[in-house]
């Protein structure tokens, strides 16, 4: 009897996270990212009170859009729900809790940056002489964001570490993400490496 209800309230359990991840979900796609876009991309008034592209505010492709509102929405997830189970130890001590398979989250990197290339330089929605500059510069702050992890890395660690490159490549192309069509290929560098 103990053993059923131990399984019955374990599944109570994960269907409680599901509802609550369902829940979440609903409310940021339906709510969060449609008034967050209406703000940046059709120029309309933040709860009517002034316009983000009258104080300068501009997002290319979404990175402040998509990119933010997500970390802001993971903060308040671990606010909530804390550390993950092991990830720290009773004296605050960290453990390392590795990836499950490195080779394909490699190659799951890699397809995501030759994604980005198409999703930078499609923001432009035309094919016209920006598409070379945009596509250039996101790949520049990706390969800096890898250069710069790796760099820490070995200095760090004394080895090249694979999960840092994959962090850092996404680092850079997120960050390079909002302005990809307005700097220069030396800020592209400078903006991928901080990220």
């Amino acid at each position: 009897v103990a053993t059923a209800m131990s399984i019955v309230s374990g599944a109570v359990a994960e269907r409680m996270k599901l509802f609550s991840f369902f829940a979440f979900a609903a409310i940021f796609t339906g709510v969060i990212y449609p008034m967050e876009g209406a703000w940046t991309w059709n120029g309309e008034a933040v709860f009517g009170l002034f316009v983000l592209g009258d104080l300068g505010f501009s997002d290319f492709a979404g990175s402040g859009i998509v990119h933010m509102a997500g970390a802001a929405a993971a903060l308040a997830g671990v606010i909530v729900l804390g550390a993950r189970k092991g990830k720290y130890n009773k004296d605050g001590s960290s453990n390392a809790i590795p990836g499950a398979n490195m080779p394909l989250a490699t190659l799951g990197t890699f397809i995501l940056w030759l994604g980005w290339f198409g999703f930078n330089g499609g923001s432009t929605l035309a094919l016209n002489n920006q598409v070379a500059g945009i596509i250039t510069n996101t790949f520049l702050a990706g390969a800096s964001g890898v250069m710069v992890t790796l760099t820490v890395g070995w200095i760090l660690r004394k080895q090249a570490d694979a999960e840092l490159v994959i962090f850092g490549s996404i680092a850079g192309l997120v960050a390079i993400t909002a302005s990809a069509n307005a700097v220069s290929t030396v800020s592209a560098l400078a903006i991928g490496g901080v990220g």
